[in-house]
């Protein structure tokens, strides 16, 4: 993943990257953790689960209820909540002895959309590039 990284940033211009305005909560050093929270089945299942309850209406959604969703132990997914909470995908809110999980949805679809378009702008050829070495040949 590292050598990855390392050759995405050289041929992306990681510096002009790194200063961009829509990178400031996730970098090229945070950007792994992001997406290595969200590879885990378990993990992506709460992910699932937890957009599902945001867009039925409610806010914030507690251990046992997230729990509903996957087959592992609370402790389990008390972990795997801590890991998407540390990574940024979600934010925690502690209410008495509980703590109620929410989807930092807005900001993750910010940065994931602004990644996407600046690897089309940056590291992808033009069509008008992609015709001139088709016809030059």
């Amino acid at each position: 993943m590292q050598i990855f990284l390392d050759l995405f940033a050289c041929r992306c211009k990681y510096e002009q990257m790194r200063s961009s305005s829509c990178f400031k909560k996730w970098t090229l050093k945070t950007l792994p953790s992001l997406f290595k929270a969200l590879a885990d089945p378990n993990r992506m299942a709460i992910f699932s689960h937890l957009c599902r309850c945001s867009r039925d209406g409610a806010k914030a959604t507690n251990v046992n209820e997230v729990s509903t969703c996957c087959d592992v132990d609370l402790s389990v997914v008390s972990r795997h909540l801590s890991t998407l909470k540390d990574a940024g995908v979600l934010s925690a809110e502690k209410q008495g002895k509980e703590v109620f999980y929410s989807v930092n949805g807005a900001e993750l679809a910010s940065a994931l959309r602004s990644l996407a378009d600046y690897v089309e702008t940056s590291c992808c050829p033009s069509p008008t590039q992609t015709e001139e070495k088709h016809e030059s040949k």
